[in-house]
């Protein structure tokens, strides 16, 4: 059975998903093989370090600044840079800024983010 969103994205009508810790998110839409998700991090919220079995992760920063961990490599991230989590890799961030947003794109879609 296929998953599909909505073709289109309306920020202001869609709800935040309070993940705790200053961190919240809202899907921005999905398929079966692709799936973007704006995260929005408070100054000093962390993303714990982790990896995906599955799932290649990009995290785009869209807002602020991070220090990202990719497979033990930290580095500041601004807005415009991005990092490249490829499965099995652990991988984190840390919002240096109020306001800090991530836009994660996944492949496959995060089939647990929709329950």
């Amino acid at each position: 059975m296929s998953i599909f969103s909505s073709n289109f994205f309306k920020f202001d009508e869609n709800e935040w998903e309070v993940l705790g810790g200053g961190i919240k998110r809202k899907i921005v839409g999905y398929t079966d093989d692709l799936m973007a998700v704006y995260v929005h991090f408070e100054k000093g919220a962390v993303g714990e370090p982790h990896s995906h079995e599955i799932h290649d992760q990009i995290g785009y920063v869209a807002e602020g600044s991070f220090e990202a961990e990719i497979d033990g490599v930290k580095q500041v991230l601004k807005k415009g840079d991005a990092y490249l989590a490829r499965k099995h890799f652990m991988h984190g961030a840390v919002a240096l800024e109020e306001g800090s947003v991530l836009l994660d794109v996944f492949s496959p879609v995060r089939e647990d983010f929709l329950k």
